[in-house]
């Protein structure tokens, strides 16, 4: 009787126990894999739903609505712009200054002592002597200092442009070659602002350089020139080109330039076809002597 009763109890305890497994099943989700829910979703489209789907916009089509950038995100990126950009160099530092006798002097012991200024007064003329003074100038690897008068370039400013666009230095020599010592103030004023106008129009940019026709200028002369941040020279070395003796004789202004010659020379020399023909022969042999030839940008704009 005792093994009839706990067989029945343990028949009754199986039967509860594999009811209770068959719930916990009935209430487990599913397992789908990526595959099972993409063919569940199609399965439940419409075949006209399918068809008629229409993706949305990528860019919200109400502008009051649209995203705004994280301002945080704004400053990294104006942050990494900055940091890219790269620095601007400092300006290079002249290396020469003119002295009160008009020589170009270096400004530390260890500069070139032996160097000239090349320098070209009354143009701008004629495009062809224009063209073969920096012809030659190149193939020196020779900077020079044009000075032109206003009226001239006022009838030429295509050869004003031509001389800048060369790579050569405008300088000022007055709008009608005169002799300023003997203007009166507003006069000289005029003579020397007028050029500093014209050449900024026609160039876009003013000359750093000024020398009084003849080499005649007071007080007045010099004070203006300061006032229009130009350096006033005169010369240390005349070619005498613009002398009788001289013309046509290409020899005769190499001669003369080489009989002055001196460390710091500021050779005065003119845009005639003689001076044109002396000029290779001249720098040939001021380069055997060992000169080189000072880059008028390198010298500071006021005198010591």
């Amino acid at each position: 009787m005792v093994k009839k009763t706990t067989a029945l109890l343990l028949a009754a305890s199986l039967l509860l126990s594999a009811c209770g497994s068959k719930e916990e099943n009935h209430h487990q989700p599913p397992k789908i894999t990526a595959g099972d829910e993409s063919t569940m979703n199609q399965s439940n489209e419409t075949p006209n739903e399918s068809q008629n789907t229409v993706e949305a916009p990528n860019k919200d089509p109400n502008p009051n609505e649209a995203t705004t950038t994280d301002p945080t995100d704004k400053n990294e990126a104006e942050t990494d712009k900055n940091q890219t950009k790269p620095k601007e160099q400092s300006p290079v530092q002249p290396q020469y200054h003119m002295n009160k006798i008009y020589n170009i002097v270096p400004n530390d012991e260890v500069t070139e002592k032996k160097v000239v200024l090349l320098t070209f007064d009354d143009g701008p003329k004629d495009k062809t002597m224009i063209n073969n003074l920096i012809d030659t100038l190149d193939k020196h690897d020779a900077k020079a200092i044009f000075f032109v008068n206003g009226y001239r370039v006022k009838q030429n400013p295509e050869l004003l442009k031509l001389i800048h666009d060369r790579g050569q230095i405008i300088g000022n020599h007055s709008w009608d070659h005169i002799d300023l010592r003997k203007q009166n103030f507003q006069e000289t004023k005029k003579q020397i602002e007028d050029v500093q106008k014209i050449v900024m129009k026609t160039i876009g940019e003013k000359p750093k350089f000024f020398r009084p026709p003849f080499g005649s200028g007071g007080d007045d002369v010099k004070n203006i020139a300061r006032d229009n941040n130009l350096l006033f020279m005169t010369w240390s070395n005349g070619s005498l080109d613009w002398e009788s003796k001289s013309k046509n004789n290409p020899d005769a202004v190499i001669n003369n330039v080489m009989e002055q010659l001196h460390p710091g020379s500021n050779i005065l020399m003119h845009e005639l076809p003689w001076t044109v023909e002396a000029l290779d022969t001249l720098l040939t042999k001021l380069e055997k002597k060992g000169y080189s030839f000072v880059d008028p940008r390198n010298i500071e704009p006021k005198m010591r």
